[in-house]
């Protein structure tokens, strides 16, 4: 099926973390330091400036927005008078610089981090899923992840996690109190490559699963950051649908009036040092069928 794929915003660094909410598309662009909001009637408005790089971003049961700041390991609070406060320190807790987040409806945020400096070359470290309670306390919820990265909340209690390194999505049931298990795996797209070599398991990995948003019939759609395309995947790995973007797509998520949208981070590239001196980055957005469900 042809689909047209039109362009929201350009002229940015680096999109990710994408989130409908109240009738805006949240993103964060990651080397300029900036959380911006559209409702693609005009220009996008600056929501917050973390200048430790935004990634994920989530809400409190207040109306609140929370916000990942990559680098100092920290989730910021933006307050009524758009000020960031700090919420929690994860320093002593992530190995590698945060990553993307899912806030569920009571509060608790679900973080995850790289384990290593990706863009330093240094060698693939499995590492953990931490959750942030309301109260700011922090907790180790799930371990020996590989690359843990976006994340959809379906039918209220199974987390499914994208490990990037891993080529598979990860669901845990979630207790009452927050706790995740019953771990399995949700969708395998190939073998978990026995190397520790970033270049070696990105040639090896079928899909690099990224960003990822849920819809109404349960399906995930999956940003595969190394192919350039976004897949609509079924609970067991079949894959649906597949559109190619003709070029790098780093995340996903479905929104718009109808949330038949499918919002789309786009890039030449992941690598920093190509990213983060140049405005090549847009958002996208395509339509598709089935509306979005669940968290985020």
């Amino acid at each position: 099926m042809m689909r047209e794929i039109s362009t929201v915003l350009d002229g940015f660094s680096f999109l990710e973390c994408p989130r409908w909410h109240e009738g805006r598309l949240w993103v964060s662009d990651f080397y300029t330091g900036r959380v911006v909001a559209t409702d693609r009637r005009g220009p996008a408005e600056v929501l917050a400036e973390v200048p430790e790089q935004p990634g994920g971003i989530g809400w409190l049961p207040d109306g609140r927005a929370l916000i990942a700041s990559m680098r100092d390991k920290r989730l910021l609070v933006r307050e009524p008078d758009s000020r960031l406060t700090e919420h929690a320190d994860l320093s002593t807790f992530a190995p590698g610089a945060l990553n993307d987040m899912l806030v569920d409806e009571r509060g608790r945020a679900y973080v995850g981090n790289f384990g290593f400096d990706l863009m330093a070359g240094d060698p693939i470290r499995w590492t953990s899923l931490l959750r942030v309670d309301p109260d700011g306390s922090v907790h180790e919820a799930a371990t020996d992840l590989g690359f843990p990265n976006g994340m959809v909340l379906l039918y209220g209690n199974v987390l499914v996690v994208a490990e990037t390194f891993a080529g598979r999505l990860t669901a845990f049931d979630v207790a009452a109190d927050g706790s995740l298990h019953e771990r399995r795996v949700w969708a395998k797209f190939s073998e978990v490559p026995d190397s520790d070599d970033v270049e070696q398991v990105l040639r090896a990995l079928a899909v690099g699963p990224d960003g990822i948003c849920a819809d109404a019939e349960g399906a995930i759609w999956v940003a595969d950051a190394l192919h350039g395309r976004v897949l609509r995947v079924r609970e067991g790995g079949e894959i649906v649908d597949e559109i190619s973007i003709g070029t790098g797509v780093f995340a996903c998520m479905l929104g718009g009036n109808d949330g038949r949208t499918l919002f789309l981070c786009t890039a030449p590239s992941f690598a920093e040092h190509e990213r983060r001196p140049v405005r090549e980055a847009q958002l996208r957005a395509v339509r598709v069928e089935v509306p979005r469900a669940g968290l985020p």
